[in-house]
């Protein structure tokens, strides 16, 4: 009997020194690399890889087919749709090798954040809380909390709330969202949750 408050599949490997958080699950052919650190019930799907060093916060889930690369970091309840896409080296050449974390560019992936399906995040930005990166989208630059991302590159089209529904603000730039029960104020091209 495990007295392992988490559950790892038998097909997937779990290196040494790696810290997982209660209630988490770890699917069929996923790798867990040394001196990772995932929360609590988070959910990593069918082939899946958390690098060296990386941390995840807890309520994640990662859908199949994904990377997260050294020098990645997802807060707590980010979702990564099927087969998005880490960076962590700008300008990656066979020739001219970059091996290590001296070479890595970081990325934070903020609170409550949805990566779409097949979408792409360039290293080196932060992707807003609670925003809503649309499927098969590059992302070349910060994503501000709240916004609805789409396209190559990924360029703002709306704004989503807490719960992912589309905000609509009326003439004095309030939203309220049913799903959420929270109130969004837009103001100087910034969404922020008003009480």
């Amino acid at each position: 009997m495990s007295d392992k408050k988490y559950h790892v599949n038998e097909y997937a490997v779990v290196d040494d020194n790696v810290e997982i958080g209660e209630g988490t699950k770890i699917w069929h052919f996923s790798h867990v690399q040394s001196k990772s650190k995932i929360g609590k019930k988070c959910v990593l799907g069918q082939n899946v890889n958390v690098a060296n060093n990386v941390i995840i916060g807890d309520f994640v889930k990662i859908q199949n087919n994904v990377s997260v690369y050294e020098g990645v970091t997802l807060e707590d309840y980010v979702f990564c749709g099927p087969s998005m896409v880490f960076t962590n080296i700008l300008d990656p050449k066979c020739k001219y090798p970059q091996v290590g974390a001296e070479f890595y560019v970081n990325t934070l992936v903020k609170e409550g954040a949805s990566l779409g399906a097949n979408s792409t995040i360039v290293c080196g930005n932060t992707i807003g809380k609670h925003c809503l990166v649309g499927a098969g989208a590059v992302v070349t630059k910060d994503v501000p909390d709240y916004a609805l991302v789409v396209g190559n590159p990924a360029k703002v089209i709306g704004w989503v709330s807490e719960a992912g529904k589309r905000l609509n603000f009326d003439e004095n730039g309030f939203a309220f969202c049913e799903q959420s029960n929270k109130k969004y104020k837009f103001k100087d091209g910034e969404v922020r949750e008003v009480e």
